[in-house]
């Protein structure tokens, strides 16, 4: 059994939620964010707090099932509270990020300019400067999906470390051919 999956989710001020069949909508100040369960995963409310219960004690899918669903309505909450944020650095001569219309355009070194819109109706895209580009929104799978369809336009490449990488994420840098003919020999 999940042990995640039998947390209570409490419910903050500002939060409230609608059952409809088996989709949850989750709404706050933030925004709303659906989130579909299983048949085989019953969702109650108990003293300000959704309990998620599996329907069959002894299935492993409805174990499964019961932490998954737990974990996307708590996920739900936290993002309609408090927002979800994915931000990137732009490395580069030349790269450079700028918002127009609600989207990023970027020059990373092509001939032509990128454009990425954001997905989802609460997401937004925000460039504090050139170099970086800012994701937030209330559903943290929409600004997962939207930060990374930012990051494949141009991956950081393995030598100069010059691209789209998400800021603290650590990048090996791969050694010369030269250097590591030199190194080899003593």
């Amino acid at each position: 059994m999940s042990r995640i999956g039998f947390k209570p989710i409490a419910l903050p001020e500002g939060v409230s939620y609608v059952k409809e069949g088996n989709v949850i909508t989750v709404k706050g100040p933030k925004g709303e964010v659906s989130v579909h369960f299983p048949s085989d995963v019953s969702v109650e409310e108990k003293d300000g707090a959704l309990h998620v219960r599996p329907l069959e004690e002894g299935s492993k899918q409805g174990s499964a099932d019961h932490g998954t669903t737990a974990a996307n309505l708590n996920n739900a909450v936290k993002g309609v509270t408090e927002g979800w944020k994915k931000e990137l650095e732009i490395n580069g001569t030349g790269y450079r990020a700028a918002v127009k219309n609600g989207s990023v355009t970027m020059f990373l070194g092509y001939s032509h300019e990128i454009t990425v819109a954001p997905i989802g109706k609460y997401t937004k895209i925000v460039c504090p400067d050139e170099t970086h580009v800012v994701v937030e929104g209330c559903d943290k799978q929409e600004v997962g999906q939207t930060a990374a369809l930012i990051y494949d336009k141009h991956r950081p490449d393995v030598y100069g470390q010059k691209g789209v990488h998400y800021k603290g994420q650590h990048l090996i840098k791969k050694i010369g051919k030269r250097a590591a003919a030199t190194g080899a020999k003593k």
